[in-house]
């Protein structure tokens, strides 16, 4: 890069570094002065006020598009408008205040001293500003001011000028300052350059002439020191000669009690012919990275990354090795590989879960039409009855791999987490091995949380029936509440758990511990080790689905013969606990006009069942694009629409957009497997959302209460 070249690309950058904090200081500045305003003319204040804010909001504008552009011309351009915005800004006040004996001319001068004492703009850009400066004070003036005094109107533009030629002076010289020194920084750095490559071709020099220094400095400095990575180094037989602080200080030894050894001491024993096989390798000069686990002093390992390359030292052949802790790295990785596993089985179980709830709602709702409108004898109600409960057990399945992939619908409430675990403490009584006991240590006084109370007595009852079922021949559950406070490098906690304020459960047993190699699998779907018939593997993914949804964590510890230990991390909120209030009931019958919309023809069927064994009058649409024809028709006579959300052909974000457009006040029931689409969070769309499967009075009790009320019970999100 020649010097012209480097003198502008050097130029530019600190034209636009100053540009930006010129506009954001400036558009400070400017609201700042408003006390002025309020002292000098307060009659003003409020219309200058406006003026203030709506320059300061346009200069904030340019400070975003200037940090954009890397164009010369459009840098100086932005620059150029800033100018003209000021400047018109004061012009405003200065007609409305004083005109050509307003005080406020003093405005435009610091706004040129301003940008030409900051930015270092070229001195024809600087007689540029400064000229459209001027104009804009002076046209105006000669314009719409009738001139009374025309000593003060000379004084001032005597002032105007002067400032000017002085700021444009001095922008003249500190440009010209500015080019002398990068062209000595382009010849320093030039130099700089020069003396380096002499200096290099000089050390070789000295090191062909001193191999004994050479040999020396080679060693103490292959040694680092004061390295951030453990550096230690090897003879060819594998004994320590040398190391750093960092690599003591890794592995809790002195140096001295190092010194000396075998390396292989402080390896963890195993794959002795691979360690001996790259030892071969690394001395026959191969440099290998590679992961490793070492003892400590304290009895616990740690994990290593590992680079290693033979070295020759005064004709003697060495292993160099830079040690890097990545304990906490792996412990990052291995939860990002759980976070997306369970992010992709989640996608697929939830596609699963929709579908099956399509069916499940046509087959629940059969059932219940049958056992209460058919003539049924009391072996066939049996029957019926056994249809219901399978369905229902379904059901129960579909939630929870809803409940995993996180597209359950559940309702966000501030609660007492004592409280929640109370009630699943309840529901648990009589039902535990009379051989396992159960204690509570609930600390008083608990912050609220967020959550849903159904789906953490969820999380709280498969903890525990998982803690159960480790203790066959019985033992002891502990629940735990607590309050802590997370802070970054905070011992024993997980570096992905974020800083905050958590309240922490902690649920253990004394049973039989989970394995090493299985238990980086326990969160995973349908994986189990009980026997066949005895669980389905959607436990511990169901509650692993729930945390998250929290927007919490869960960790587990265990070891053989002593038990596990799940804790779980929920963050604190300042919200006071819900207090629910039970629901009125509605009258579920009608003869109102209905359109009833959904691709799924069990499921049409069905819900036109119900509705037209109720009085109702309904128009059914198997596709969105029939349901808006049959709208625009007969809008003025349709009292209410339900309609699926994952329809073929059009989504029910579009269809509902089309509805609203044909006639704004229809009101609007949004039915689906899931709970996350984004129809249901825009509360403003539809009236209610209802999630399959569903129950027959639940349906029809939405459908009388909005038609009778129009009031809007919304699940939040």
């Amino acid at each position: 890069m020649d010097k012209n070249k480097y003198i502008e690309q050097e130029t530019l950058k600190l034209i636009k570094f100053w540009s930006s904090f010129a506009l954001i200081a400036g558009a400070l500045i400017i609201i700042l002065m408003s006390t002025l305003d309020y002292f000098v003319t307060p009659e003003n204040f409020s219309k200058f006020l406006f003026y203030r804010l709506t320059c300061a909001f346009l200069m904030a504008i340019l400070h975003l598009i200037n940090r954009q552009t890397k164009n010369k011309h459009f840098q100086y351009a932005i620059i150029i408008s800033a100018g003209i915005l000021t400047s018109a800004m004061l012009e405003l006040m200065i007609l409305s205040f004083g005109g050509h004996q307003s005080t406020y001319y003093a405005g435009i001068m610091i706004t040129i001293i301003f940008i030409l004492g900051v930015i270092p703009i070229p001195f024809i850009l600087s007689l540029i500003v400064v000229s459209v400066a001027y104009a804009i004070y002076l046209f105006p003036i000669l314009l719409f001011d009738n001139i009374t005094n025309m000593q003060i109107f000379i004084n001032n533009n005597s002032f105007l000028v002067a400032t000017f030629s002085i700021a444009l002076i001095w922008r003249f010289l500190s440009q010209k300052s500015l080019i002398n020194e990068l062209s000595l920084q382009y010849e320093l750095d030039k130099d700089k350059h020069e003396l380096e490559t002499y200096s290099t071709k000089l050390e070789e020099l000295v090191q062909d002439r001193t191999k004994e220094l050479t040999i020396s400095e080679q060693r103490f400095r292959a040694l680092f020191d004061n390295a951030n990575d453990g550096v230690v180094v090897l003879d060819k037989n594998g004994i320590i000669i040398n190391m750093n602080n960092k690599f003591c200080e890794m592995h809790g030894f002195d140096k001295e009690a190092l010194i000396g050894t075998h390396f292989r001491l402080l390896e963890v024993e195993d794959n002795k012919d691979e360690k001996k096989e790259r030892l071969k390798r690394i001395l026959n000069g191969e440099p290998l990275v590679f992961e490793t686990e070492h003892y400590k002093r304290d009895g616990t390992n740690i994990l290593l990354e590992v680079s290693s390359k033979g070295i020759s030292i005064g004709g003697d052949l060495y292993v160099q090795s830079f040690h890097r802790d990545i304990t906490e790295k792996k412990a990052i990785q291995e939860q990002l590989i759980q976070s997306q596993k369970m992010e992709s089985i989640g996608a697929l179980a939830g596609g699963i879960a929709h579908n099956f709830n399509n069916l499940l709602t046509a087959i629940l709702g059969y059932a219940e039409l049958l056992q209460e409108y058919s003539d049924l004898d009391a072996e066939s109600k049996q029957r019926v009855n056994n249809i219901e409960s399978s369905a229902r057990k379904a059901g129960v399945l579909v939630s929870k791999l809803l409940s995993f992939s996180r597209r359950e619908r559940f309702e966000i409430l501030p609660l007492n987490l004592n409280d929640v675990i109370n009630d699943s403490v309840k529901l648990l009584e009589g039902v535990l091995d009379k051989r396992i006991g159960l204690k509570t240590n609930l600390s008083e006084g608990m912050p609220t949380i967020e959550g849903d109370p159904n789906q953490l007595e969820q999380v709280i009852m498969n903890l525990i029936v998982n803690a159960k079922d480790a203790m066959p021949d019985g033992g002891l559950i502990t629940i735990t509440t607590s309050t802590i406070e997370v802070r970054k490098g905070t011992l024993d906690i997980p570096a992905y758990i974020m800083p905050g304020r958590y309240v922490l459960l902690t649920i253990s047993d004394t049973g039989c511990g989970i394995p090493n190699e299985i238990i980086n699998r326990i969160f995973d779907p349908f994986f189990t080790t009980k026997e066949k018939g005895k669980g389905t593997g959607l436990g511990l993914a169901t509650v692993y689905g729930i945390i998250n949804n929290h927007k919490g964590y869960i960790t587990v510890q265990s070891e053989i013969d002593k038990g596990s230990t799940f804790d779980v991390f929920l963050p604190v909120s300042d919200k006071v606990a819900f207090k629910a209030i039970k629901p009125k009931l509605f009258s579920v019958s009608g003869h109102e006009n209905i359109l009833l919309v959904d691709d799924e023809e069990e499921v049409l069927n069905f819900i036109k069942d119900i509705l037209e064994t109720h009085g109702y009058n309904v128009i059914p649409a198997s596709n969105p694009l029939a349901a808006v024809d049959i709208f625009k028709n007969f809008a003025a006579d349709i009292h209410l629409v339900i309609a699926d959300i994952i329809m073929p052909l059009m989504q029910g974000k579009e269809l509902i957009q089309n509805l609203k457009t044909i006639k704004p006040d229809i009101k609007i029931i949004a039915v689906s497997g899931y709970s996350d689409e984004v129809i249901t969070k825009d509360k403003m769309m539809i009236d209610e959302f209802i999630g399959k499967p569903f129950e027959v009075y639940k349906m029809l009790s939405t459908v009388r209460r909005l038609l009778d009320t129009g009031i809007r019970k919304l699940p939040p999100y």
